[in-house]
């Protein structure tokens, strides 16, 4: 070392030994040596020297063992490039000790199809049971009966406005099928699930709950129902990753798009369906003749079939026009025919034809040509919907002409999420018919909705009928769990109406995941009426405001075990009147707000 040097900072001693054809090695220490070997000395070198790259090392010479009856190791094209298979996954599960009860659905269960049944090795049985709880306290305006009222000495034509509705629906299904549906369709799957309904409602008013004036202020009434009876064929595989084709048929569930605004239903059908290119795209073919149903519950009624008809095909494209956003084409056609018999519901008020205008039966054939699409652009979530109805109307209610069918609808949902809190933006417009005494009918109106947007069933608008007193009979301004102001007796038992005055619907919510188990969700939607021509019309009554009102709502979603096994539900829904609205219900109490609660318990096994 020189002499001054930092001891910190002196560089170690070298040393180098040279060699004939030199090759580089090695070996650091605080000195260190460059040792240069020979180019052509290809062996091993001692510990902690290197070879030249690319140069192989001497090894030991190869040698035979002799092992008399040992099993040959299979060739490497017996084993996949990216995977083992293994036999199944149940025997996995017995292999680990994988403990089970025919009570626990969260672990291995041959109730819930986890292991196969009947000493088979592909056949599997899922049973599911469900408990819904509703308690459902709620206001609206209330008609004083022609014949007779609850409170003589009161002349008005508006009573109290405040109901109560409970219901209990309990539903047990069963599904059976074949084959390893990991990841592949079933080969075969048969499916039924029964409904059972007792439900009780009180309301202030005479003539509200049945026909009859001595029936009283109460009902109770209670059904069993079929939701689903079906048997599914897997006809095909397409591909190696199961695109495939298959066919249903049977009481099915179907929705024609991603929110339930046009028809969305348990109905008696035929549907064939399938998918292409890695389930990139799929289509469904289908065909429903529609059950009748049951006035007061709302299930199902299998021993009686309508003259509605329903025909619809749709296809599905992921990932356009953008990644991560589905778009479907659809068309569907309703044939209804309903024109040659009245049909009155359980409750002894006529349904078909609804008593507004003419009274006459009336049949329709109307074409929906829509498109919808479901995703995110980027960090903003969508949801869009858009239909034109096109067809004839065989007797307008107002003419008692044929009329053409002319009628539009647009809803989307945009929205951002913020972490755990995600902000939603809601728009609605169904066209409404301006001129009534025409021959074209531009009210939109679906075939049976039951719409997830602005809120959905915690929104006073959405989850209440509003009777349309003084401008027909057992007729509402809007439907309950339906979301257009459309003058039809019953969504669930009526016909479509496509005089109506329209809707327009322009909300603001929220869904906040305040812990995992916790949702809490809040909406503000202000409503307005289309067009005023045919309410102004039917009520002789103008002008009337488009001004439908406030609608504020608040939900709380309560998930004790964080799945969806046990989910409690709590919502509270006020309708602050408009303009329009106090035009038409102008009472005493017409500055009061109308209010809808719910109480929900929803128990799944």
């Amino acid at each position: 070392m020189a002499a001054g040097a930092d001891a910190h900072t002196a560089k170690p001693d070298i040393s180098v030994i040279h060699a004939e054809n030199p090759v580089i090695d090695t070996k650091l220490d605080k000195g260190f040596s460059i040792i240069l070997a020979d180019a052509d000395d290809d062996t091993i070198g001692a510990p902690g020297e290197r070879r030249q790259p690319g140069r192989p090392r001497t090894f030991p010479q190869h040698s035979e063992q002799n092992n008399p009856g040992a099993i040959e190791a299979p060739p490497p094209e017996a084993f996949p490039a990216d995977q083992i298979p293994v036999p199944d996954r149940w025997r996995l599960a017995q292999t680990l000790d994988v403990k089970t009860n025919w009570w626990d659905p969260y672990n291995q269960n041959v109730l819930k199809g986890d292991e196969p049944v009947f000493g088979t090795q592909d056949l599997f049985l899922s049973l599911t049971g469900i408990l819904d709880s509703v308690v459902e306290p709620r206001s609206f305006p209330v008609p004083v009966g022609v014949q007779t009222t609850q409170r003589p000495g009161s002349l008005d034509v508006f009573g109290e406005p405040t109901s109560l509705f409970l219901s209990e629906t309990a539903i047990v299904g069963a599904s059976l099928f074949k084959g390893s549906t990991a990841f592949k369709p079933p080969d075969f799957e048969a499916r039924i699930a029964l409904a059972l309904n007792y439900n009780f409602t009180t309301a202030p008013e005479r003539l509200i709950l049945n026909i009859r004036p001595t029936a009283g202020l109460t009902r109770s009434d209670g059904f069993p129902g079929v939701q689903e009876a079906f048997v599914e064929f897997h006809l095909r595989d397409l591909s190696d990753r199961y695109d495939f084709d298959a066919i249903r048929i049977g009481v099915q569930p179907f929705s024609t798009d991603f929110r339930g605004f046009l028809f969305q239903d348990n109905q008696l059908g035929v549907r064939l369906f399938g998918d292409r290119d890695d389930n990139r795209y799929q289509y469904n073919l289908a065909a429903f003749a529609r059950l009748e149903k049951d006035t007061n519950s709302g299930l199902n009624d299998i021993t009686r079939l309508r003259r509605d008809y329903i025909f619809t095909a749709n296809f599905y494209a992921q990932d356009f026009p953008v990644v991560g956003f589905t778009s479907q084409g659809t068309v569907t056609y309703n044939m209804n025919r309903e024109d040659g018999k009245i049909h009155f519901d359980d409750n002894g008020f006529p349904v078909r034809p609804a008593l507004i205008g003419d009274d006459r039966p009336r049949e329709y054939d109307v074409v929906y040509l829509g498109y919808n699409g479901d995703g995110h652009f980027g960090r903003i979530n969508l949801t869009a919907s858009a239909y034109g109805a096109l067809g004839e109307d065989r007797n307008n209610v107002f003419t008692d002409m044929p009329a053409q069918i002319r009628a539009f609808f647009f809803a989307a949902e945009p929205s951002y999420d913020f972490d755990w809190l995600r902000v939603r933006l809601s728009t609605l417009y169904a066209s409404g018919d301006g001129n009534p005494y025409d021959n074209t009918e531009h009210g939109f109106d679906a075939i049976f909705e039951n719409p997830q947007f602005a809120g959905s069933d915690t929104s006073y608008f959405i989850r209440q009928a509003i009777p349309f007193v003084g401008g027909g009979r057992a007729v509402s301004l809007t439907g309950r769990n339906g979301e257009l102001i459309d003058l039809r007796s019953s969504k669930d038992e009526g016909q479509s109406n496509f005089s109506n005055p329209g809707t327009i619907l322009l909300g603001l919510g929220a869904d906040a995941d305040v812990t995992p188990e916790i949702r809490l969700t809040g909406n503000i939607n202000h409503i307005w009426f289309d067009r005023m021509a045919v309410v102004e019309a039917l009520r002789q009554q103008a002008p009337i405001s488009s001004d439908f009102g406030m609608d504020y709502s608040l939900a709380l979603i309560w998930r004790p075990n964080m799945n969806q096994n046990l989910v409690f539900r709590t919502s509270f829904a006020i309708l602050d009147p408009g303009a329009g609205f106090s035009e038409l219900f102008s009472t005493s109490t017409r500055d009061k707000l109308f209010y809808s609660g719910l109480v929900n318990a929803i128990l799944t096994f």
